[in-house]
């Protein structure tokens, strides 16, 4: 019996290369930044290190969750016609909470596919700082004496009203299913830590960064757009949330709730960040050198108040569509969105540590929304070609209780 779910495959697209900024600390260096700046510094930087003129680009699709200045409606347009794309080409924004990054490549195999572009710039870009304070019910004025409700657009967003749960409480469901302890979140958030600052220390995620300095965007007739870093830092170079994390440091945070197993050490952390990449189809990467072919993805629902768990299904779809087998895959970028959620997943498909999130995953690195799917995607590819791994897939939980997975193919393999 087939999986439901979204499924679609693809026998000619690739991804060309891609780039990210470094993932900055909430309130941090990247604080004042709007996420349209920081996508256009990675759109920018992704088209010089892929060798794609601008003007190739067919199409441009960017990802954002949040509104991080009064301008978010004109983001997709504005990193493309900043990047140097023709004036001609269209954008669009789209938005799947934590797997927008993987539904970018999802639509741009799609319209490549499909014949409507040979190129896609893909994009994703967070400002978890500048979420704004907000207010929905003050349109006609602050009525005497009535409430007045500016609420925390971020720290809302992390209840679904429809199951009447935080995400870390969906976290706490999982755990209580699979049986999973305190101690065990913990020991997998250190090593999620001390992956990612060894793979920091021996220079895989320099190889992937875009350095972030002050920087001017010009676009001719239009006006002038800047990157100011907050503070006295000069430049952005590295990830700085990541910081080795014994167990025995770990196990004396307080757990977000009574008795429960996530604590905000074993989550993933709150980062600003952008993430971008080219595709493109087979007869224009004939010409470049790709880093991954993208085989297919996946997408799956899954209940509001076990979203964590989404991966799984989620990838089994992908495989069972695929023709594959899971110890076919050489390795997996599974987003960490709680320590206990990854752990249900490990446990709900039997998947070998060894060969999951082996640079560190995002409660050491961080999760911005819409950039982590891009981020999880340009990873694994790379750690591909690293492993001499055929295939791998990356994958995120999505709050409202979803699951997507994409599943590529490393070029190089022998």
């Amino acid at each position: 019996m087939t999986a439901k779910g979204f499924y679609a495959s693809f026998d000619n697209v690739w991804i060309l290369d891609g780039v990210r900024t470094p993932m900055v600390d909430y309130c941090g260096a990247f604080g004042d930044i709007s996420p349209t700046d920081l996508g256009i510094k990675v759109a920018r930087a992704v088209l010089v290190r892929s060798g794609v003129p601008p003007e190739d680009i067919g199409s441009v699709i960017t990802g954002n969750m949040s509104p991080g200045d009064h301008f978010q409606y004109f983001i997709a347009r504005h990193i493309g016609l900043y990047s140097g794309v023709p004036q001609a080409v269209p954008a669009i924004n789209v938005q799947r909470i934590c797997g927008t990054g993987f539904e970018l490549f999802r639509q741009a195999g799609d319209q490549i596919a499909r014949g409507y572009t040979d190129t896609a710039l893909v994009v994703g870009t967070e400002s978890m700082t500048r979420n704004p304070i907000a207010a929905f019910g003050h349109r006609t004025g602050f009525k005497l004496g009535a409430p007045v409700e500016f609420k925390d657009y971020m720290w809302e967003a992390l209840t679904d009203p429809a199951a009447g749960i935080t995400m870390p409480q969906t976290a706490e469901n999982l755990a209580k299913k699979y049986g999973i302890t305190r101690a065990e979140v913990d020991e997998f958030a250190s090593l999620s830590f001390e992956r990612a600052v060894r793979a920091r220390e021996e220079g895989f995620h320099a190889g992937e960064i875009v350095e972030v300095s002050n920087t001017t965007f010009e676009l001719a007739g239009y006006a002038t757009r800047t990157i100011r870093l907050a503070g006295k830092a000069a430049q952005v170079t590295e990830d700085n949330h990541a910081r080795l994390s014994p167990v025995e440091v770990l196990a004396k945070l307080r757990p977000l709730y009574p008795d429960g197993v996530q604590t905000g050490g074993n989550s993933s952390g709150l980062v600003d960040g952008a993430a971008a990449a080219v595709v493109a189809s087979g007869s224009y990467a004939r010409t470049n050198q790709p880093l991954a072919r993208i085989v297919a993805t996946a997408t799956v629902g899954v209940a509001p108040e076990m979203m964590g768990i989404g991966p799984a299904p989620a990838i089994r779809l992908l495989l069972q569509r695929s023709g594959l087998s899971l110890h076919e895959i050489a390795l997996f970028e599974i987003n960490e969105a709680q320590g206990a959620q990854i752990i249900a997943v490990e446990r709900e498909l039997g998947l070998d540590r060894a060969r999951l999130n082996i640079h560190g995953g995002a409660i050491a690195l961080g999760h911005p929304l819409a950039a982590t799917g891009v981020r999880l995607t340009i990873t694994l590819a790379r750690a591909l070609r690293k492993q001499n791994g055929r295939y791998g897939i990356a994958a995120a939980c999505i709050g409202g209780g979803q699951g997507i997975a994409i599943l590529l193919e490393n070029p190089n393999f022998k």
